[in-house]
């Protein structure tokens, strides 16, 4: 049984309002809450560690899998290891995220080792959100690392989204794709107090034909710093295509670090970076609406990450 804390965790790094369809498995305070497997998708605990494997069956369609964790114990920390295996010509969706609520003076962490083995023209969109609350002094601590290996003509689609409440975040992301495989990263990320961020991302295009583009949108207010890191390596004939868009409010500090390297004549990269206040003209005209000036800075930021 979940607590109301934990049920409201749940919808908000996975919009689960009840139990969802297909296969699940919960995690809750470092234990499992509750799993389901289906005919097509198996969930079974590791032996050697804390983690799960899901292995999906090739020429699975239109399934889902959710593996939602939520901490609402102070002073609790983790690391788990799940393990993806996606079968041939399968084409899923998978939902993950973490969600803190720390009303306790220890710190909480959760870090969690996501890898992906995709299979041959295989497509997944993977939904990864980390959300903190609680008014506690201890932080919320947040640490995923996400490995992804593309077998060739496979897409990976991955939205990685934080917008409140966590205290601190390192966010490492590497990906190797073989020929005709694509992966497109779509990260949105809101830090404010003396929250700080990192975001790093390396991502080889090893086969010809494959491309990735990897945008990352964001916002940093009052005293919180954030760091962009993103790589992208051409080893064979691809398309490569890397951005970070921030929003600087207050105090601030925003780091951007595109990266490509070129290591193949036909390998096209592009790089492109802006890191900017909100146009006073944007203010003054939603202010002529009858908004306040804090009504019109929220109504352009939710505009930015959405």
């Amino acid at each position: 049984m979940m607590d109301e804390i934990q049920r409201r965790l749940l919808m908000e790094v996975a919009d689960l309002h009840t139990v969802p369809e297909g296969a699940y498995n919960i995690r809750a305070n470092g234990a499992m809450a509750a799993r389901n497997t289906t005919a097509n998708i198996d969930i079974t605990s590791k032996l050697d560690k804390s983690g799960i494997d899901i292995v999906i069956k090739p020429g699975t369609k239109n399934e889902s899998v959710h593996i939602p964790v939520v901490l609402s114990e102070s002073g609790l920390k983790e690391t788990v290891y799940n393990d993806f295996y996606i079968g041939e010509d399968s084409d899923v969706v998978i939902v993950a995220g973490c969600g803190i609520d720390n009303c306790g003076t220890h710190d909480s962490q959760h870090d969690g080792v996501h890898r992906f083995f995709i299979g041959k023209n295989a497509r997944i969109k993977y939904v990864e959100k980390h959300y903190g609350s609680g008014q506690g002094t201890g932080k919320r601590l947040l640490n995923p690392r996400t490995e992804v290996y593309m077998d060739e003509n496979s897409y990976c689609e991955m939205e990685m989204v934080q917008i409140k409440g966590v205290d601190s975040t390192v966010r490492d992301t590497i990906a190797e794709l073989k020929s005709g495989a694509r992966m497109v990263v779509r990260e949105r990320l809101m830090t404010h107090g003396d929250q700080d961020a990192v975001s790093n991302y390396k991502v080889y295009l090893n086969g010809a034909d494959s491309g990735a583009d990897v945008v990352s949108r964001s916002v940093a207010k009052d005293n919180s710093k954030q760091e962009f890191n993103s790589g992208i390596i051409g080893n064979a004939p691809c398309n490569g295509h890397t951005e970070c868009d921030a929003i600087i409010m207050g105090n601030a500090r925003v780091v951007a670090v595109p990266q490509l390297e070129a290591n193949n004549i036909d390998a096209a990269l592009i790089h492109e970076a802006a890191i900017g206040k909100i146009a006073g003209d944007q203010l003054i005209k939603l202010m002529t609406l009858g908004l306040t000036e804090e009504q019109a800075e929220e109504q352009i930021i939710n505009g930015f990450l959405k």
